[in-house]
């Protein structure tokens, strides 16, 4: 199906249990698209000398600012000249989060959530781990506009704002094929982490849940995801995932019959060994969870000695 699109996928090796990011090559018209770059290091860059070749790179469209798909783009356009393209939102998040004035706030907000010192060093430490992986910045050529024509490959496909797995987040999705190009909004086998990072949008899985009933009314019939494999039927999965949500949000619930901090919450509902890195995506997707109930009203929360503690009404 790939091939009918005009469309290559690059299968990119990460160094995590998430071992790899699908990025993609298509031809256009005047040269070539790349959707999301990989991290920047040795690997990827040479993977990418090798894919490239003598081809003329013209656009980089980059779907969101997580490392893994933002890190090495401003390496790819230093290389190729290409124009980067990406929300506004996420360009503000990509060109921020990884500087030392924001990195130097995590520790407070891992106070905030209730984790102890020696744990909360490690998980800022693994942050910044992070800064040589995105850099040097790229810089930002277009902001996509929600709904505007993009060329990739043989079709056009129209740029869909998908916040939730992050605040600028997009999909690309052409109605002749019925083919959406995922990015990290809906994947075959895992549920997309969704976490408050401690900036952007306090609610990030109620934009979650919004998007994802945005492209389940595109009832997409082929699904090409920057993780896993390409599937097909795009709203069964959507429902797989809003299950999910509601049965986290349940034990979620559950765990609040006792005041907890973020921390305590989240090693109720992660009841197994987490790395470090593991463990910063788990207390962002259970501070996701507890944030959503305290916008729904379903449960409260105080400062006490400035550790948050969360309570249900």
């Amino acid at each position: 199906m790939l091939d009918q699109l005009g469309i290559e996928a690059i299968r990119i090796d990460l160094p995590f249990r998430l071992n790899h990011v699908n990025c993609f090559m298509a031809e256009g018209g005047t040269g070539w698209t790349i959707i999301d770059a990989g991290l920047n290091n040795d690997y990827t860059r040479g993977l990418w000398e090798q894919q490239i070749g003598k081809r003329e790179i013209t656009d980089l469209l980059i779907t969101h600012y997580h490392p893994d798909h933002f890190g090495y783009a401003g390496g790819l356009q230093k290389k190729t000249g290409a124009k980067v393209s990406m929300t506004k939102t996420d360009a503000n998040s990509g060109l921020s989060s990884w500087q030392s004035e924001f990195l130097e706030t995590m520790p407070s907000h891992y106070k905030a959530s209730g984790i102890p010192d020696e744990k909360s060093a490690q998980m800022a430490g693994n942050t910044a781990d992070f800064q040589p992986l995105v850099n040097p910045l790229p810089q930002i050529d277009h902001y996509f506009e929600e709904g505007e024509k993009v060329q990739i490959g043989r079709y056009e496909y129209e740029v869909i704002f998908t916040p939730g797995h992050s605040d600028g987040m997009v999909c690309f999705y052409n109605g002749e094929k019925n083919v959406l190009l995922s990015a990290d909004h809906i994947l075959p086998k895992i549920s997309p982490n969704i976490s408050y990072w401690y900036h952007g949008d306090d609610n990030p899985l109620a934009s979650y849940l919004t998007s994802l009933e945005k492209i389940r009314e595109l009832d997409a019939e082929f699904v090409i995801p920057s993780h896993g494999k390409p599937f097909y039927g795009a709203n069964s999965r959507i429902a797989e995932l809003k299950t999910h949500h509601a049965e986290r949000l349940e034990e979620t619930a559950d765990v609040l019959r006792e005041t907890a901090t973020v921390y305590g919450a989240c090693e109720l509902l992660f009841n197994r060994p987490l790395t470090v890195h593991e463990m910063r995506f788990a207390v962002g997707e259970t501070l996701a969870h507890l944030e959503y109930l305290r916008h729904a009203g379903e449960c409260e929360r105080e400062m006490d000695n400035g550790v948050w503690r969360y309570r249900r009404r």
